[in-house]
């Protein structure tokens, strides 16, 4: 069991940017970094992604529990490699370090016919930061996720927004939550090790 309760990073839905939210944090915090389910991109993996962007050498890359071939919700790329997803087999890594944890798409997402993304987070006890990225839905996305979360008594640290403010939602998401802003990264065509040192500054752990 890690000596810091888990920072879990999800986000409102798939490609929000919770991989890039992993590098800056873990690079923030000089955090241990899991990736507990990878599905499909094996040799371009999330894991192997955040490798690449984080700078410093304290940083511990932890393997994951399942790596999956296929591209698509867990419980789906595990039925195509007849695997089932069985949550007493993911454990958290042994680290005396900050651990962060990226999950799989969003909160809803299936990891087998009975248990969700969120039942992980809740299994793994750890605290929560949700990233949202504005676009047409996104309140509706974002707000449906927080309430998520609280039925679920998970601690959320607060927000990280995504790409172009738009401050009608965030203020609406804000003030209609009640949680806190974390920070707001613009969108990285193509992020290196530069960016995410200079993102580290735009969010407040």
């Amino acid at each position: 069991m890690p000596a810091k309760q888990p920072i879990f990073i999800t986000g409102i839905g798939t490609g929000v940017g919770k991989t890039i939210v992993s590098a800056i944090v873990t690079e923030k915090l000089k955090a241990d970094y899991w990736k507990p389910i990878q599905s499909g991109d094996l040799d371009d993996s999330d894991t192997l992604k955040v490798q690449s962007l984080v700078s410093n050498d304290v940083t511990v890359f932890h393997p994951e529990s399942y790596r999956l071939t296929q591209p698509f919700s867990p419980h789906k790329s595990a039925a195509i490699d007849k695997v089932t997803i069985e949550l007493q087999n993911i454990v958290l890594p042994k680290t005396d370090n900050q651990l962060v944890i990226e999950g799989a798409g969003g909160l809803m997402v299936p990891l087998n016919d009975n248990f969700l993304i969120i039942d992980l987070i809740k299994q793994l006890n750890a605290k929560v930061i949700l990233v949202s990225k504005n676009y047409l839905g996104s309140i509706n996305h974002t707000l449906l996720s927080v309430h998520a979360l609280k039925k679920y008594n998970i601690e959320v640290m607060g927000i990280v927004f995504n790409g172009p403010k738009d401050i009608y939602s965030k203020t609406y998401i804000l003030n209609y939550s009640g949680l806190t802003e974390l920070g707001q990264i613009p969108m990285y065509p193509k992020p290196d090790k530069k960016a995410i040192l200079g993102a580290t500054s735009l969010i407040t752990l």
